[in-house]
């Protein structure tokens, strides 16, 4: 929770920009909404108010492009492969083909800042929740002291109002000495509360303005409104932009509210409505009540309301198509903002790619997959073309755990603390789990069996300033080593993304980082897996082992075959058992059917 709130703050900063742009949009468009659909577009922003919070990350323009131009991208054949046979081809039977061997790391605890942050937010939470509970008791004892409404005449009114506006349920109506403002109360079983003061000076037009007011409220579901932003007001109690919204859209609520009534009215009663409005501004005050619609406001807002009725014309066809069609602009131009508001966005923990430039076929793997959460992602250099399973998923980052030693092998050459002729490094003698860790090492060894120590000892080396700059120059994922110069790629504070691990195995192939030559044919030399007639195979497992559970499944390389070489990366994710050489079993499976790597 303490990461949550962090990435949460973030996102309120975002959803405080996003609700200026709205604000503009609607003083933009102010002449050809309508009021209703004024009102509705604060609907919009209740929505974005709950995507920080929703389980999933929503689709933007780029992915919904991507994914209607790979509608024509069929799944591979024979999809339902039995993964627990393994790998095919010239790699079965070889059980020490690959090492896969890491150590676990215990679960991460909450940064104090992140914690103090969000034990602030609980409290500011319980204390509005104290409000709203100390507000509704008030309302309670008033409703428990009201009585049905007696006077027939109201009644009688009432009656009419209710047949005017189509309405068959009973609801219920009662007078009250203790408020000074009609409201409309409830949701599930709604009641109209009016002040004794307004029904002894009773007169006719103004009580049924009054009653078709309130009986509006209920005919467009206000008090299910009510209760949503008032749950808003609670978890958003320290955004002040969040509260001029909110504050805004009860002041549109009731405008919209007007419009209904004048909408019901001949040219002639607009008048008098207002001369109402004017009048009962004079006799009521706000009610600080949560969950309830009614007529009363501030005298600000009466003037906004006054005017909007001496400005009121039925609408004409033509401008409630052209308030529609604005509402829905609106409406497209949020929705292709509300990703960014996505808590697990909100972290830099998504690669931003820009896929619609690329030429990406989507493909269906997931029976490759079985109970693992993953994604395979392959590049053909020659073609230059992109084979995709699960773009969400290959858009993510994760931890690289072992995978990252290539390039950590790679800043250690380019500083000479290894060499291509002699990458010796010996043991200190601290006991590891594994037999292989426990002599001296070379590259090629150490990648072989993963031995961490060797690659710790090239951090330790080259320093935390020269890793971090290593990083930056070839832009490794987040680019984030805060997580500890010995543990950062270790399920920690460096995350990378299947898409960008192999946009970096082919700029590692061609060297477009521009380093020693020597030094990245040393790397290539270390990962080779297998080489046959049919071509070479390189690659690199990794595996992210926390509190004794393997969760996060890498396998990472490329093929060079007579004419083509084929970029892949493959991670996989699960509670237990996502371990490097699962992932590689299921990328050998998929490579083989398409006939890469037989």
């Amino acid at each position: 929770m303490a990461d949550f709130m962090i990435r949460f703050l973030i996102c309120n900063v975002f959803l405080s920009f996003i609700i200026g742009f709205l604000l503009i949009l609607k003083r933009i468009f102010k002449n050809t909404l309508s009021s209703r659909m004024q009102y509705h577009l604060w609907f919009l922003m209740l929505g974005l108010l709950a995507v920080p919070f929703l389980p999933f990350r929503l689709t933007g323009f780029s992915q919904i492009l991507s994914w209607i131009t790979s509608l024509h991208s069929a799944p591979l054949p024979d999809a339902g492969l039995t993964m627990s046979e393994g790998p095919s081809g010239a790699l079965n039977g070889n059980a020490n083909w690959i090492n896969d061997f890491t150590l676990s790391v215990n679960s991460r605890m909450p940064s104090a800042a992140g914690s103090t942050l969000f034990g602030i937010w609980f409290v500011g939470i319980l204390a509005m929740l104290i409000l709203v509970i100390k507000s509704s008791l008030r309302l309670r004892r008033i409703r428990q002291s009201a009585l049905p409404l007696q006077n027939t005449k109201v009644r009688r009114l009432y009656r009419q109002c209710l047949k005017e506006l189509d309405i068959t349920r009973k609801i219920p109506i009662y007078s009250t000495a203790f408020l000074k403002s009609p409201i409309i109360v409830g949701f599930l079983k709604p009641c109209i509360y009016l002040p004794i003061h307004l029904i002894s000076d009773y007169k006719e037009s103004d009580m049924r303005y009054m009653l078709l007011h309130e009986l509006q409220h209920y005919k467009h579901k206000d008090a299910l409104t009510s209760y949503l932003m008032n749950i808003a007001g609670v978890i958003y109690w320290f955004n002040p932009i969040v509260w001029y919204a909110l504050r805004e859209m009860r002041n549109d609520r009731e405008i919209a509210c007007d419009t209904s009534v004048l909408n019901m009215l001949k040219n002639d009663a607009y008048q008098d409505y207002g001369i109402t409005l004017i009048n009962f501004a004079k006799k009521v005050s706000l009610t600080p009540f949560p969950f309830f619609a009614g007529l009363s406001g501030n005298m600000k807002q009466m003037k906004r309301r006054i005017i909007n009725i001496a400005s009121y014309e039925r609408p004409t066809f033509r401008k409630k198509l052209k308030s529609m069609s604005a509402f829905m602009l609106t409406a497209v131009l949020l929705f292709g903002l509300a990703p960014i508001l996505s808590v697990s966005a909100a972290e830099v923990s998504r690669y931003q790619w820009k896929s619609s430039s690329e030429n990406i076929s989507n493909v269906d793997l997931s029976a490759y997959f079985g109970k693992y959460e993953g994604s395979f992602v392959l590049y053909s250099l020659k073609d230059d073309k992109w084979s995709i399973h699960d773009m969400e998923h290959a858009t993510l980052r994760s931890a690289p755990n072992s995978t990252y030693k290539i390039y950590n092998a790679l800043f250690g050459l380019e500083e000479g603390i290894i060499t291509p002729r002699n990458s010796f490094l010996s043991w200190n003698g601290e006991v590891y789990p594994f037999e292989a860790w426990n002599v001296d090492q070379t590259l090629q060894s150490a990648m072989h069996s993963s031995v961490n120590w060797y690659f710790q000892t090239i951090d330790t080396v080259l320093g935390a300033d020269a890793v971090s700059n290593y990083i930056q120059k070839i832009g490794y994922g987040n680019k984030d080593i805060s997580g500890g110069l010995s543990h950062y790629w270790l399920e920690s504070s460096l995350k990378i993304s299947p898409v960008e691990q192999v946009k970096l195995l082919t700029k590692l192939y061609t060297n477009e980082f521009l380093f020693d030559t020597e030094n990245i044919n040393a790397v290539k030399d270390s990962i080779l897996l297998f080489s046959s007639e049919a071509g070479t195979l390189y690659g690199k497992t990794g595996t992210g082992c926390v509190d004794g559970q393997d969760v996060n499944g890498w396998f990472v390389g490329y093929i060079e075959t007579n004419g083509n070489t084929y970029f892949f990366a493959t991670n996989i994710n699960a509670d237990k058992d996502a371990a490097g050489s699962n992932a590689s079993e299921i990328t050998l499976s998929i490579l083989s059917d398409l006939n890469i790597w037989e």
